[in-house]
């Protein structure tokens, strides 16, 4: 899981290693049976990774929770909307 923003780069960074690894070998193979068995491994991976990247995204730093009222009120003109 990841646990910063250093973290999430290097995710973000390995990501994008393993797609073009998958674009090399679109480029290179020739019998599609191998090509599957070439890259369903890197696609995996990729599908994991991704998904630990939305996870991440999904929750703010327990630090910054606090402060989220206060910063919807100030992109709303002061009118808090909703706040759960």
């Amino acid at each position: 899981m990841i646990a910063n923003d250093d973290e999430l780069q290097t995710t973000l960074d390995r990501i994008v290693w393993f797609q073009q690894q998958v674009a090399h070998l679109r480029r290179t193979e020739t019998n599609p049976v191998n090509y599957r068995a070439a890259v369903s491994g890197f696609i995996a991976e990729i599908d994991r990774m991704q998904l630990e990247v939305r996870e991440y995204f999904h929750f703010l730093p327990a630090a910054e929770d606090a402060g989220t009222a206060e910063q919807v009120a100030q992109a709303d003109s002061g009118r808090v909307l909703r706040v759960s």
